[in-house]
């Protein structure tokens, strides 16, 4: 059989494909990789369709033997790939022999590195897809030593259009747009483009912030809310003024307010902010007070 056995699986490594958007009426998060535009690179380099199932490992320390010839890519950020102990590199296929164990080493920058196989992983789906949702606890449960992951038929490699590691920066400048209680807060723009920092609480449900809490408006200061949907990228605000950012994996309702959304193309970057990274928000022309 073809499959990747999991010699270590480092501090956390998850399967992970585009996740399973539209459940969200069954409280079902969209879950899925947390760095899309990774994922995608990965499989184009081992010439999967984009959406084939990886592992997303955090702070590498990932080590899979290969039970047969096989093709992987490793991207995300900058990170050293082994093959045997002998450097390979990231951003590039790699052929793996039979036998060959592949190690994936801590990023420099950066939280999140994604491992595509040609075939991809093709552990049962779970409402239609394979991508392990951390709240909900849907989907093939963390990687554990000794785990096998059975690979699906290969096809040829088409190549890809970019072929770069990136790099996270320290600070983060992210655009975003009111959310539907924007004018719960005083002089919210303001308050968003100070620095916040992200802190260790954070995780795939979504980016715990420190910094200088935001204010409600005084006929807000006591309101409650009744639970409303929420979208990937929603800032909410509890009751100590320190915002959430809300990832793959966040509850698809919340009772407390939303003052803003993280614009999609945003997502990626903050899938790699680690603790301490420093983060501003810009609000988007679109009027605030409403």
């Amino acid at each position: 059989m073809r499959a990747l056995e999991v010699v270590r699986p480092g501090p956390l490594a998850l399967v992970q494909d585009l996740g399973r958007p539209g459940y969200a009426h069954l409280g079902v998060p969209p879950s899925g990789a947390l760095d899309v535009p990774a994922l995608r690179l990965a499989n184009r380099l081992v010439g999967n369709d984009e959406g084939a199932a990886g592992v997303e490992c955090l702070f590498g320390g990932l080590r899979l033997r290969a039970t047969a010839s096989c093709t992987i890519a490793v991207t995300g950020p900058a990170v050293d790939v082994e093959v045997d102990g002998r450097a390979v590199g990231s951003h590039a296929p790699v052929w793996l022999a039979e036998g060959q164990v592949v190690a994936i080493g801590a990023p420099a920058t950066g939280l999140r590195c994604y491992l595509a196989v040609s075939g991809g992983i093709v552990v049962d789906a779970e409402l239609g897809s394979r991508s392990r949702d951390v709240l909900s606890e849907i989907g093939p449960t963390p990687l554990k030593t000794g785990d096998v992951l059975p690979l699906g038929t290969p096809s040829l490699p088409g190549g890809a259009d970019v072929v770069l590691p990136t790099v996270a920066p320290a600070e983060l400048a992210v655009t975003v747009d009111p959310g539907p209680r924007a004018h719960w807060f005083a002089d919210l723009a303001a308050g968003l483009a100070k620095t916040w920092t992200v802190t260790a609480e954070s995780n795939r449900v979504g980016l715990r912030l420190d910094g200088s809490a935001l204010a409600r408006e005084d006929e807000y200061v006591e309101q409650e809310l009744p639970s409303e949907g929420l979208l990937t990228g929603s800032i909410q605000v509890p009751p100590n003024g320190l915002p959430v950012v809300f990832l793959a994996d966040h509850p698809t309702t919340g009772g407390y307010p939303v003052a803003a959304v993280v614009r999609r193309a945003s997502l990626p970057a903050l899938a790699q902010a680690r603790p301490g990274t420093l983060l501003r928000f810009h609000s988007s022309t679109r009027v605030w007070n409403r």
